[in-house]
């Protein structure tokens, strides 16, 4: 799959799809799930966590410097699923109904446990997240992160560590979509977000995670 190509929906598009398409990159293990939620579920959230969530625009430290970091965060968990990351130190929100309801449906469908998770709010094209893995050692040395999107899609781009010989890979990040990442996806690869001048609107990421 080439730096052309680009693997989803249109963002725009109405769509209820429960395919799993396997995107079959080296050295890793990467599911997508274009409607794991329907759009009307997706509004709902979205407009619930909009609202309700416990949003910071916290600093992180990025080249050695200390900046603001590019969009809004939140993190719930469980009790003692402390998370660092970008030389942050989180102590997880007790869990809201809607991301504890979310968390039982993706361990039935993925029957994998998680603990924790990770908000995003890109507040438009300009809010971004910078090349990184996932890969802290909280999260174990295999760790499965899945990702839901909520609202306007994005541009997900996954870059192999190691390998020149293979190109990036772009996914569209469909509302109400599901991204899977296991294995050694976070030990070879790496991921962003990144910022688009094209009009867009909201869209909240969550990233279930496990702390180990």
């Amino acid at each position: 799959m080439g730096e052309a190509d680009a693997v989803g929906l249109n963002a725009s598009a109405d769509l209820f799809d429960t395919r799993r398409v396997d995107l079959d990159l080296p050295d890793a293990q990467v599911e997508y799930m274009p409607g794991f939620l329907n759009p009307q579920e997706s509004k709902t959230i979205l407009d619930e966590l909009k609202e309700n969530a416990v949003w910071q625009q916290p600093q992180i430290k990025l080249f050695g410097k200390t900046v603001q970091s590019p969009r809004l965060s939140a993190w719930y968990g469980s009790e003692k699923s402390n998370y660092t990351y970008s030389g942050l130190h989180h102590k997880p929100l007790p869990w809201l109904r809607t991301l504890s309801d979310l968390r039982t449906r993706l361990q039935d469908t993925l029957h994998v446990e998680f603990n924790s998770v990770l908000l995003n709010l890109y507040r438009n094209g300009y809010d971004s997240m910078g090349w990184h893995s996932d890969n802290e050692k909280e999260l174990g040395e295999k760790p499965a992160i899945a990702s839901i999107s909520l609202g306007a899609g994005r541009m997900f781009v996954l870059k192999h560590k190691q390998r020149k010989d293979i190109q990036t890979t772009k996914i569209l990040l469909a509302n109400g979509s599901l991204l899977f990442m296991s294995a050694d996806t976070q030990k070879y690869w790496k991921h962003s977000v990144p910022k688009t001048n094209e009009p867009v609107g909201a869209r909240i990421n969550l990233t279930f995670r496990r702390i180990v």
